[in-house]
């Protein structure tokens, strides 16, 4: 049945939408290369400078500037490449694309058209089944190419912070310039209505790739990553999405959801443009091919302008620089830097922190394995650093809708930071209970670990005289309970586990307070 938004698109129900159409996706991720300098110039690409700091005369576009090619780039694409199973070109060049916007001082983007430097190659990722495994999808990649980032428009004084109803626009060109690689990938089909979750998969493994790559930081919060999230839906025609009747049925018209930048945006905007494009089609219209605006905060999409083709960006070989044509010496060398592959490292890394499969698949989906494995090399264990992300950080990050990693960032919660926490725990200082206070201080900001465990005098009780004299205290008060224990009912100390705890307000060790009550009752 269909809904209609606050926004005015009607949305049909998820389950009714698979009943009569089929999912195709389509994904264009945009890397932000952390190189020193520009693509084409020797601008630095420090991230949240000054306003206009870090621009010359090559990234402002001006007349008679000519643009070089930053080599660390090259090679950085090629390893890309090459981590997708690509096949590198022996001979590329770039392009000028063509389109007037504020942020594009020259009016045109040097990018990669036909020639791109990587192609061909695939990710595979991994799904949780329902049942306790995981299901493996293929997905395709067409091409990686390099270009160059593009400025930043902030729009001054509307509601939305978008161009319409802002009273004014400025445009920040620091970022106009900056390498940036586009890993774009084949129709992503027969995923049926594990569409959602096959696209924030593949974001997410993508983007532990290239972290371990280490060619960017991968920030989607700071827009060193960002996804373009293509929708299309085709007429049902039976049960399995990956049957061969369904598979011949043509592509419908696609969408493209603009700068997606977190993974749980990807797999919500997608499901929300399969309900809309649904509707659409139900109530006997055609989808326009457009690009869409996600709206975090709504969770749904909005209009932005009628999708180009290539042949309006009047796409040419850019006369000023000379074709990169990487030797095969060259690409075998950069082969031998690669990275363990992500799904051969999660499995190294389960086995090591002897992990279930239940529990590495919770470590995954919160997105921390990077977290835990920082935290462990840190000190802690496995299963105290699991405990620790999983528990209440975690349970903040889903509920302000961010990934796990920002939130942490955000907030100033380290690994080192879980580490030491574990640590006070290990060394008898603080309980559980006392510990999860410690972390709500850290979240708070208010210091390390150690540092609000003294700001806040959480300390579990050493002095075993004062400890016994709660303990008799607390006997004394309950004579019911204690004569249940003295006839044998060992389970009854809990009562009195609690009062004593209740006492020393969480600053007993549960244990030791078990051990005397129960030597003074039997």
């Amino acid at each position: 049945m269909a809904a209609t938004t606050h926004l005015g698109d009607a949305v049909l129900d998820y389950d009714d939408a698979l009943e009569h159409y089929d999912p195709v996706i389509g994904l264009e991720v945009h890397v932000e290369l952390h190189t020193a300098t520009k693509m084409f110039c020797g601008c630095a690409t420090t991230f949240g400078t000054e306003p206009n700091s870090q621009v010359c005369p090559v990234c402002l576009g001006l007349p008679g500037a000519l643009p070089v090619v930053n080599a660390k780039a090259v090679e950085s694409a090629m390893r890309i490449g090459l981590a997708l199973d690509c096949e590198i070109a022996s001979w590329c060049r770039f392009a000028r694309k063509n389109y007037f916007y504020p942020d594009m001082p020259k009016n045109f983007q040097t990018s990669q058209y036909d020639e791109p430097i990587a192609f061909g190659g695939h990710l595979d990722v991994e799904v949780d089944d329902g049942a306790g495994g995981v299901e493996v999808f293929r997905v395709e990649i067409e091409r990686a190419h390099m270009e160059e980032d593009t400025g930043k428009s902030l729009h001054v004084g509307g509601a939305t912070g978008r161009i319409h109803g802002a009273d004014h626009s400025l445009v920040d060109y620091n970022r106009a310039g900056i390498p940036l690689i586009e890993i774009v990938t084949r129709p992503v089909v027969g995923a049926g209505r594990r569409a959602p979750e096959v696209a924030k998969a593949y974001v997410a493994t993508l983007r532990e790739l290239l972290r371990a790559l280490d060619v960017s930081d991968v920030k989607m919060e700071q827009g060193s990553m960002r996804c373009d999230a293509n929708v299309s839906l085709r007429p049902r025609t039976g049960a399995d999405p990956r049957g061969a009747d369904q598979l011949a049925v043509p592509l419908g018209t696609r969408t493209e959801t603009k700068n997606v930048n977190s993974l749980r945006s990807v797999e919500r905007a997608v499901r929300y443009e399969i309900g809309r494009q649904a509707a659409v089609l139900g109530a006997g219209a055609s989808v326009l091919q457009e690009t869409r605006h996600w709206h975090e905060d709504t969770g749904v999409t909005t209009a932005g302008r009628i999708k180009s083709d290539a042949d309006d960006y009047r796409y040419f070989p850019e006369p000023d620089l000379v074709p990169v044509a990487p030797t095969r010496e060259t690409v075998e060398a950069l082969r031998q830097t690669l990275p363990e592959p992500p799904a051969e490292r999660r499995r190294r890394l389960q086995l090591d922190w002897a992990y279930s499969d239940l529990e590495m698949r919770d470590v995954l989906n919160a997105g921390a394995v990077e977290l835990i494995e920082a935290t462990v090399t840190s000190g802690a264990s496995a299963a105290a650093a699991r405990k620790w992300w999983l528990g209440e950080p975690s349970r903040r990050a889903n509920a302000e809708a961010v990934d796990l990693v920002s939130y942490a960032r955000r907030v100033g919660l380290t690994p080192a930071y879980v580490a030491e926490l574990d640590a006070l725990v290990t060394a008898g200082r603080l309980n559980d209970s006392l510990a999860r206070q410690v972390l709500d201080g850290v979240l708070a900001g208010e210091g390390s670990p150690t540092e609000v465990a003294d700001a806040r005098g959480l300390e579990l009780v050493r002095d075993d005289g004062a400890l016994e004299e709660v303990v008799d205290r607390v006997i004394a008060a309950n004579p019911d309970v204690a004569a249940k224990i003295r006839d044998g009912k060992v389970q009854a100390a809990g009562a009195l586990i609690g009062q004593v705890m209740k006492e020393l307000k969480g600053r007993a060790d549960a244990g030791q307070a078990r051990a005397l009550i129960l030597d003074r009752l039997q």
